[in-house]
C-alpha cells in the first residue's frame, strides 16, 4: 500500500478537491491521502511541472502522485502513468510530468488504456486519475501499454513569474542566478538577498526560496502587486 499524493490547479474552494479525494476513498480507503498543491499555475502544465519536480524529492520514495492540470481534458491527449525515482505519477501527457521524468532519467512511460464507465468528458481528475492513482496505490495496476517518452521535452524559458503565494512573492522558474545579479520584472528592480530582514520593509530583494526556486518578494509587502505581475510575465536578469 503506497500514499497517494494530490496536486492539482482546482483550488480548494468548491467540490472538486473533496471529489477527488473520495474517488480515493472509494476504492482504496486504507489508503493515506495527501494534498500537496491546488492552486499550480492553471492552465500551464509545463510551469506547474517545473513546481512538481521541485517538490518531488521531499515526497515519499513510495508515493503515487495524481496530478491533474488539465486544459485539454477530454481531447486526444493521452492519460499517463509514469515511473520516475521510484514515485508514480499518474496525469495527463501534457508536458506536466517532463520536468519530473527528465530529473529522475531514466524513466518509464505507460499510456492509461482503461476507461471507468460513466466517465465524464470534462472531469478526468475525478473519474480517471484519481481511481488509477487509488488502484496503483494498492498494486492492481489498471490496463496499460507501455510508450515511449514525449519528444518535446521542457520549453527552456524559465525566467518568468511561474506562482504567486498568498503573500504575494512570486515564484520564478529560474533555479540558479549569480549573486550579484539584479532581477527585473514589471518595472520593478529587484535586488538580491539571502532573506526577506535583509532589506528594509517595503524594499523589493530577490532570494532563492526554499524550495530551490528564485523569488521576487517585497519585505513586509507584495511583489506581485508592487509590479503589477500576472502569472506569466518575463523576468529580465541584469548584471552589474
Amino acid at each position: 500500500m503506497r500514499p497517494v499524493i494530490l496536486f492539482t490547479d482546482f483550488g480548494f474552494d468548491g467540490p472538486y478537491v473533496g471529489q477527488l479525494r473520495l474517488a480515493v476513498h472509494r476504492l482504496a480507503p486504507q489508503v493515506p491521502v495527501f494534498d500537496l498543491m491546488h492552486d499550480a499555475p492553471a492552465f500551464s502544465p509545463h510551469a506547474a511541472g517545473w513546481l512538481l519536480e521541485a517538490f518531488t524529492e521531499r515526497l515519499p520514495e513510495d508515493a503515487v502522485v495524481c496530478a491533474v492540470i488539465d486544459p485539454g481534458v477530454g481531447t486526444t491527449r493521452h492519460p499517463v502513468i509514469v515511473e520516475a525515482g521510484n514515485r508514480l505519477f499518474v496525469g495527463p501527457d501534457n508536458g506536466l510530468l517532463n520536468a519530473v521524468a527528465v530529473a529522475h532519467h531514466p524513466s518509464r512511460w505507460w499510456h492509461l488504456a482503461w476507461q471507468p464507465d460513466g466517465m465524464s468528458a470534462s472531469f478526468h481528475g475525478r473519474d480517471l486519475f484519481a481511481p488509477s492513482a487509488a488502484r496503483l496505490a494498492l498494486g492492481d495496476w489498471p490496463p496499460h501499454h507501455e510508450c515511449a517518452a514525449p519528444e518535446d521535452g521542457m520549453p527552456q524559458d524559465r525566467a518568468r513569474v511561474i506562482y504567486a503565494d498568498a503573500f504575494g512573492n512570486a515564484w520564478t522558474g529560474l533555479r540558479d542566478m549569480a549573486p550579484n545579479a539584479t532581477l527585473m520584472a514589471g518595472g520593478l528592480s529587484f535586488a538580491p538577498a539571502r532573506t526577506f530582514g535583509d532589506r528594509p520593509p517595503g524594499h523589493a530583494l530577490w532570494y532563492t526560496n526554499s524550495n530551490g526556486f528564485i523569488e521576487l518578494a517585497v519585505n513586509q509587502g507584495s511583489a506581485m502587486q508592487a509590479a503589477g505581475l500576472n502569472l506569466g510575465d518575463p523576468v529580465q536578469v541584469r548584471m552589474p
